[in-house]
């Protein structure tokens, strides 16, 4: 028997570290349109439609459904692809659906982030008032004012609105009907995974205020509040939502000296420091800021990849001062002797037999430096 999916969209490295992003009420996987393509060079992003929004079937939740209903939904989608566990960030109903994940399933998420949501969004009343009017009068009366409710005056995004007014009304209402029985208040504390609240400070729909009482019941969490942001903050405010993202599943970014230390040694960095006079103290400032703080602590590449790619650019300009000190570098960045050997061989066939004559000798004898001094350690 074929299970029916949420519709998504994969991006990034299979072999990278999951992560599901969901969307809000209203709106499809293009909410993300502006952030995932950016964390997927460092993830395997997934993002899926809510039933009945983008291209998701309607039939897979119907009245009476419940966030638990959808979250269960999104654990089918995670097992169909072989992820078993993931970092999650969701918007509005998106984040509701992972906060559920993480008061019931905690062993499936590595993290979770919760942009524009609630532990409660304002009681059952008025989300099944809407149910009602939707599955009577559809969506258009809705979307007409979608507007208003999810960005600051002035701003819009017509794909975003588009996708509202072409929801399925009776999947819409069956959210609405989540939304209302929705209610995490008591169980917050139990939430143990990272957590990262993230806040629109002219979002009407879930104020600062409702992010503040999530951060304040869950262990450890962090807030962080979107000037100029309402409700979708990922398609308003996409930067400042890439950042926290990046904090988050990452960690805060490395300083370009933590990394020029890390790569190139103590000794190398505090010789170049010890020789910095007022002529060149700009340079020096320069390399730690743009080499090492913006270029080798970009996640897209390894830095095993990026001692493969120094290496072979120094060959070709035939820096060999600068590979014997990237040599070392490589060895720190995992690569072995052999895989150095291989990587200079293929700079014979492609910047010269010569060049890579000379660089062979130049590794050599950093290589032979470093055993020599491995035996001494001995």
């Amino acid at each position: 028997m074929t299970v029916k999916l949420l519709n998504h969209r994969a991006e990034g490295p299979v072999s990278a570290p999951p992560l599901l992003l969901g969307p809000s009420l209203g709106t499809s996987l293009a909410l993300w349109d502006q952030v995932a393509p950016e964390l997927s060079t460092g993830h395997r992003v997934v993002r899926w439609d809510l039933p009945g929004h983008g291209a998701s079937a309607a039939d897979l939740i119907g009245p009476g459904a419940t966030v638990g209903d959808l979250a269960a939904l999104v654990l089918s989608l995670a097992d169909s692809l072989g992820i078993d566990r993931f970092a999650y960030a969701g918007v509005s109903l998106g984040g509701a659906v992972g906060l559920h994940l993480a008061v019931h399933h905690p062993e499936r998420l590595t993290s979770l982030a919760v942009l524009c949501s609630s532990a409660d969004f304002g009681g059952s009343t008025a989300w099944r008032e809407r149910a009602a009017r939707v599955r009577r009068d559809g969506l258009g009366w809705l979307a007409d004012n979608a507007d208003a409710r999810w960005f600051t005056p002035g701003f819009t995004v017509p794909r975003l609105v588009r996708d509202h007014r072409e929801a399925d009304p009776r999947a819409y209402a069956a959210c609405c009907d989540a939304l209302a029985a929705f209610d995490l208040r008591d169980r917050l504390g139990d939430i143990a995974v990272p957590t990262l609240l993230v806040a629109g400070r002219q979002d009407p729909a879930t104020p600062p205020a409702h992010l503040r009482q999530i951060a304040d019941a869950v262990p450890h969490a962090t807030l962080v509040e979107l000037p100029g942001a309402s409700h979708l903050a990922p398609a308003q405010c996409p930067r400042a939502v890439l950042s926290a993202l990046r904090t988050q599943l990452d960690g805060p970014p490395a300083s370009g000296m933590a990394v020029r230390r890390e790569v190139l040694g103590d000794t190398h960095v505090d010789g170049a420091q010890a020789r910095q006079t007022p002529f060149t103290a700009r340079f020096q400032d320069f390399i730690s800021r743009y080499a090492w703080g913006e270029i080798w602590t970009d996640p897209t590449l390894s830095r095993r990849e990026r001692s493969m790619i120094t290496l072979t650019a120094l060959v070709a300009h035939g820096h060999y001062d600068e590979l014997a000190m990237h040599v070392r570098a490589a060895r720190r960045n995992g690569l072995t002797p052999q895989e150095i050997g291989a990587v200079l061989l293929q700079t014979a066939v492609y910047c010269g037999v010569p060049a890579a004559n000379s660089a062979f000798a130049t590794a050599q004898r950093v290589l032979a430096e470093e055993e020599g001094e491995a035996e001494g350690e001995g």
